[in-house]
């Protein structure tokens, strides 16, 4: 069964409007792992729009499930990921004007900063995935750089409205998944995923974990945060009634 990854980068996203301490995200971190959660997942944006040095300091303090620290390859900011020492770091792409990830890192077209960032935390003992696209070339550059898995990019798959559609990037994501597993990297998934569309992505085979984080948060604000991860944990069990290869 996979693991559930609950990111709280939104509980924090909620406190920087303001400007204030409310709500906590670290408070948020202990509520998800209440509700099952098998670790929290946050990014240290370069422009700090929500998770803080504070937050990463205080969470490494108190999660007792695995930590995963979503990040750019900037070196400053590998930096403080080799200061943290989070269970597992995750390199992203990011854009200061985007409003949130869009699309994977492309771990071709920037092989040598990848690479470098790669063997930093590898050479530290960190635990490295890279989030990707579901494209074989992605995968086997991934397998080459040392990753110790692959996260999947399904924005395309949650954002497909027909049938036809979802069923033709969904079969995109088992056959890089596959690619990946056969590389000897662990198969993690995110984006974009909600309670009515990740049973199909859980069911891909050999899927090790699953990170999601705003679909979880906008239903806490209606039911409460361990409710919601509940729920969410609820829908991945349910979905290893069979398996989709």
């Amino acid at each position: 069964m996979p693991r559930l990854g609950v990111n709280i980068d939104h509980v924090a996203t909620l406190r920087q409007a303001r400007g204030g301490r409310e709500p906590d995200p670290v408070w948020a971190a202990v509520l998800a792992e209440l509700g099952g959660a098998d670790g929290i997942t946050v990014h240290l944006r370069e422009d700090r729009r929500h998770i803080q040095d504070r937050d990463l300091r205080l969470l490494r303090e108190t999660v007792g499930t695995r930590l995963n620290m979503e990040l750019s390859v900037e070196p400053e900011v590998v930096a403080i990921a080799l200061a943290a020492r989070p269970d597992q770091v995750t390199f992203v792409p990011e854009r200061r004007e985007e409003v949130t990830t869009e699309g994977g890192l492309d771990v071709l077209g920037h092989h040598d900063r990848v690479s470098e960032a790669v063997a930093r935390c590898r050479d530290a003992g960190l635990e490295v995935s890279l989030f990707i696209d579901p494209d074989p070339r992605q995968v086997e550059v991934s397998a080459r750089l040392g990753s110790a898995a692959v996260e999947l990019h399904t924005g395309r798959y949650a954002g497909a409205v027909h049938a036809a559609d979802r069923d033709r990037e969904l079969s995109a994501l088992a056959r890089a998944g596959a690619a990946a597993v056969d590389a000897g990297m662990a198969l993690h998934a995110g984006h974009g995923l909600n309670y009515q569309n990740v049973a199909a992505v859980a069911r891909i085979a050999r899927m090790a974990e699953l990170n999601i984080g705003h679909s979880i948060v906008a239903r806490a604000v209606l039911v409460g945060l361990e409710r919601a991860v509940r729920e969410m944990k609820a829908c991945i069990d349910e979905a290893q009634v069979g398996r989709f290869v």
